[in-house]
């Protein structure tokens, strides 16, 4: 796996030093956590992206879904049109910071076989980006 850049950096930069904010991508279109599984597919078809930002009713990024785990659980057999974001985002509270080092961002995603995780600010709240492994 490589890790998806965004902005082209010094040959001489190493891994260890080079941070979450050189290589993230944009954040993309972020979504209210009320959201049903069914419009938040719609919504990215529309956009054509495979995963949303999720955000609290108070504007704070609570997680990540993609395309591949909201068809999952619409699929399954327990779905129902009331099943909303927020239900499903349990194992999905994961963030880092911008200022975070690649190194430190690859092993906490590749610990939690994450795919992509949300950057956020200071405060936890504003989804300023999202860091992406690509296969």
């Amino acid at each position: 796996m490589t890790l998806v850049q965004m902005q082209p950096r010094p040959a001489s930069a190493s891994p260890v030093h080079t941070t979450v904010a050189e290589v993230m991508d944009a954040a993309g279109p972020q979504v209210c956590d009320d959201m049903s599984v069914e419009v938040a597919l719609s919504v990215m078809a529309a956009a054509r992206t495979g995963r949303l930002v999720v955000c609290d009713q108070d504007g704070q990024c609570t997680g990540l879904v993609t395309q591949i785990e909201l068809t999952a659980v619409r699929d399954s057999s327990a779905y129902t049109d009331r099943v909303r974001l927020r239900d499903i985002l349990a194992d999905h509270r994961s963030f880092t910071s911008p200022v975070t080092t690649m190194t430190e961002a690859e092993h906490a995603m590749r610990s939690r076989r994450l795919g992509a995780l949300p950057v956020v600010d200071g405060q936890g709240s504003s989804a300023l980006g999202v860091l992406a492994l690509s296969r």
